[in-house]
């Protein structure tokens, strides 16, 4: 398995207490999901290595203090390190909700008119974006819940209402 079929689902922080714990820090708007998980994948060395968690208890909404079974891989190797979940693990989002990765080349509509094929979505700023392939320029559209009016997974497509002049930037 590679990153590319997994998830981000958080970062181990840091150690917690005496007895082997760490905190995982989960980057998720439904943090309650995976209060029960039962492994990890973290990659370390470029490999994705399976940790499977021993014991697990919520600390904050979405800080968990997990201990891990015994492993020849040291703790401290395994701070600051991301962790993921299979992509098959991610429950199925029906309606006008979606994962950023899975509306990578859809094409995005303004009110039924084709704008371009979305590239790209950028999450680390403080309003996510679609990166669109226009056919004279890449152009940026934030995404905005209010604007979105339809998510088509059969036809790959999602249609917003744009306001006027926003693909002309």
């Amino acid at each position: 398995m590679h990153v590319k079929d997994c998830y981000f689902v958080g970062t181990i922080t840091r150690k917690h207490g005496l007895k082997g714990h760490v905190l995982l820090k989960l980057d998720t708007d439904e943090p309650e999901q995976y209060y029960k998980m039962e492994s990890i994948l973290m990659e370390i060395n470029g490999n994705l290595i399976p940790f499977f968690i021993k014991e697990s208890s919520v600390i904050q909404e979405d800080i968990l203090r997990i201990l891990l079974e015994e492993s020849a891989i040291s703790i401290d190797s395994i701070l600051q390190k991301k962790a993921y979940l299979p992509l098959s693990q991610l429950p199925v989002l029906q309606g006008n909700k979606f994962y950023f990765h899975e509306v990578i080349g859809f094409q995005l509509l303004d009110n039924g008119i084709s704008i371009g094929t979305i590239e790209e979505v950028l999450d680390n700023t403080a309003q996510p974006l679609f990166v669109v392939k226009a056919t004279e320029k890449d152009i940026v559209i934030p995404v905005i819940n209010e604007w979105i009016l339809k998510v088509n997974r059969d036809s790959q497509s999602i249609n917003m209402e744009l306001p006027e002049g926003i693909t002309s930037l």
